[in-house]
């Protein structure tokens, strides 16, 4: 599983442009598939143009909310290629859907828990105010989880991602959405994703620069410095 960061607010690579959102694009020998699409199709294309990633290589689209940082670069990016299927949360508008189907291509609608492919799962919407899902994948080294901004709160989706993939959490990565919160609840939650298993973490986007630097400390050599351009190998 290869893991890479196509838009995000932080930089790992100076060679590609930054921008406030997300998207990551995860591949595996039978399927590539992007997470999350950033606030703007022209960034998160030419990233990917720099990276020598080919649009058409995308096989599954998976939308983690409904916040225009994680949803607006996928009109670009369908322009480029409408024969991947979109996977949204249930309560996106009418209006989305049908702006989907208009440039061809296929989507569907996330509410419970789902199998997308073999090893690929979804949490299905989790939270009240803000719906949202994470993307789950088996690896061999345990699941990975994406979170797109984590409303719901970072320990209750790697909970469920954990209850939907059967099996230990390798890597927790994508926005914690901990700017501003105190230091005694980051260090809380770290120590709940410590009990819940949790091997490595790489938050970016929304996760806030304090909260990074206790996940650093708290993690050591299994966290990650993330930001677009981050590769990962697992």
């Amino acid at each position: 599983m290869n893991l890479i960061t196509l838009y995000d607010n932080y930089q790992s690579d100076p060679n590609l442009e930054t921008g406030h959102g997300f998207s990551c694009l995860a591949k595996s020998k039978d399927q590539t598939i992007l997470f999350d699409t950033g606030a703007d199709s022209l960034t998160l294309l030419s990233n990917m143009e720099k990276l020598g990633i080919n649009p058409q290589e995308i096989d599954i689209i998976v939308l983690s909310h409904i916040h225009s940082d994680h949803v607006d670069g996928l009109w670009g990016l369908l322009e480029k290629n409408k024969d991947v299927k979109v996977y949204l949360p249930a309560s996106f508008p009418d209006s989305f859907r049908e702006k989907i189907k208009s440039y061809g291509a296929n989507y569907q609608d996330v509410k419970s828990s789902i199998q997308i492919k073999e090893g690929i799962y979804s949490t299905g919407e989790l939270g009240t105010f803000i719906k949202e899902q994470a993307l789950v994948v088996k690896t061999e080294k345990g699941l990975v989880v994406l979170t797109g901004c984590a409303h719901p709160g970072v320990v209750s989706m790697v909970r469920k991602a954990k209850e939907v993939g059967g099996d230990k959490i390798h890597l927790v990565m994508g926005g914690f959405h901990l700017g501003g919160t105190p230091d005694s609840e980051i260090e809380e939650i770290i120590k709940d994703l410590k009990q819940l298993g949790v091997d490595k973490v790489a938050p970016c986007h929304c996760s806030g620069d304090r909260a990074r630097q206790l996940f650093q400390i708290r993690f050591g050599e299994n966290y990650f410095e993330n930001g677009v351009g981050k590769e990962i190998n697992l």
